[in-house]
């Protein structure tokens, strides 16, 4: 059975904190150890540490330190995504100030107010006029299906509206946006 995973493409010092506090909220398991600036971890190990998880869902950072080419974070990323052994249920994609990227289109967003909205939305959480959300980990899923991309400020920050002190409320509703599409999904099947 393949392990449901949700990535978060950042892992700084506020955004694990974030991270592993919305994770706790919504019952999910997080790999503290994908947590860094870059990702420590190659995709191969961080894949093991999923599979050895308690239970699903497992929410995985993966960050590139601002490297506008294919980071550590990417590379991970695009080995998750070959993996046999794992879901991609979804992708936070976090917004920064990194120039010289091609950006991801987002399903949908998550504001610094905690509002599901059409289009991406910058650093601060807040709404742009594109579709098209810009990172420095992100670029590499214009390559790959994902089920569904969700775009988000800067995790843990947004001028404090997604502080860990706060409970990462709006990353938190990110990852309850993922698994509520899941859900349908898997009410549809059994239809």
């Amino acid at each position: 059975m393949k392990r449901k995973v949700i990535l978060v493409t950042d892992g700084d010092i506020n955004a694990r904190r974030a991270v592993e506090i919305a994770t706790a909220r919504i019952g999910g398991r997080c790999i503290s150890r994908s947590a860094g600036n870059p990702t420590p971890l190659s995709g191969e190990e961080i894949i093991e540490l999923v599979k050895i998880a308690k239970y699903d869902p497992v929410i995985v950072m993966v960050d590139d330190k601002g490297n506008p080419n294919q980071g550590q974070g990417e590379q991970v990323i695009e080995e998750i995504l070959k993996s046999d052994e794992i879901e991609v249920l979804g992708v936070i994609a976090v917004a920064s100030n990194t120039e010289g990227v091609d950006g991801v289109a987002v399903d949908f967003s998550i504001n610094s107010k905690g509002e599901k909205i059409e289009k991406a939305v910058n650093k601060c959480g807040t709404e742009t006029n594109s579709k098209v959300l810009y990172g420095d980990t992100v670029d590499v899923l214009n390559k790959y299906k994902v089920p569904v991309v969700v775009g988000i400020g800067d995790i843990g920050k947004m001028n404090g509206k997604d502080d860990s002190k706060l409970g990462a409320p709006i990353l938190t509703k990110a990852i309850e946006e993922i698994l509520k599409l899941t859900e349908q999904g898997d009410s549809n099947e059994n239809i």
